[in-house]
């Protein structure tokens, strides 16, 4: 029961993650579509050395015809609310993919996963698409957590969570097949109130 002189909790308004978001100038995320189909696809193919040792999902993606099918499960699952898939442009060119893979609504909380190409890498674009992107989460959506899991080896993604301000929250073992092993992952996250510090 509250006090007349408390605050009320905000009550909590379903809304669907917005198509677009600016990041700064030139850049910014745009939800994948199937126009843009082949440069995605071609930037897959010329990582996919690169990207295989922390993605699993490069042995599915191996034409354009399968990459359509990927595209168009993204956008239903978005308008079901389930999740977003954004390239990430630069200069108009799509230089990597940042995605909230789940949306939690009843407990207001979200996860991403992101991949940039190795051209890109070390120049901070991903720390600021993944800063744009829980702005976005928990001052448009009312999202209270975000969530990053990473594997362990994985020294990029964990400097990404680093630099976001994100806490380790623990270890779980052997959480993802990579193809021919396991591999351990961490997971990190921030609230609300710790995001606005």
């Amino acid at each position: 029961m509250y006090k007349v002189d408390e605050e009320l909790p905000k009550p909590f308004k379903f809304e669907l993650p917005y198509q677009l978001l600016m990041v700064e100038e030139g850049l910014e995320l745009l939800q994948i579509n199937l126009e843009n189909k082949n440069e995605l696809f071609s930037l897959i193919d010329i990582n996919r050395n690169y990207l295989r040792k922390w993605l699993p999902w490069l042995d599915d993606i191996r034409s354009v015809k399968d990459l359509e099918k990927q595209i168009s499960t993204s956008i239903e699952e978005y308008l079901n609310g389930q999740g977003i898939s954004y390239s990430i442009k630069l200069n108009n060119k799509i230089i990597g993919n940042i995605s909230l893979n789940w949306i939690d609504y009843n407990n207001r909380s979200c996860g991403i996963g992101y991949w940039i190409s190795e051209n890109f890498m070390g120049h901070g674009f991903m720390t600021k698409c993944c800063s744009r992107l829980m702005q976005h989460c928990f001052n448009d959506l009312n999202m209270h957590r975000f969530v990053i899991e990473v594997a362990t080896g994985n020294i990029p993604s964990i400097s990404v969570a680093q630099r976001l301000g994100m806490r380790l929250e623990g270890c779980n073992v052997d959480r993802e097949w990579l193809y021919d092993h396991y591999v351990d992952s961490n997971m990190y996250a921030i609230t609300y109130p710790e995001f606005n510090c």
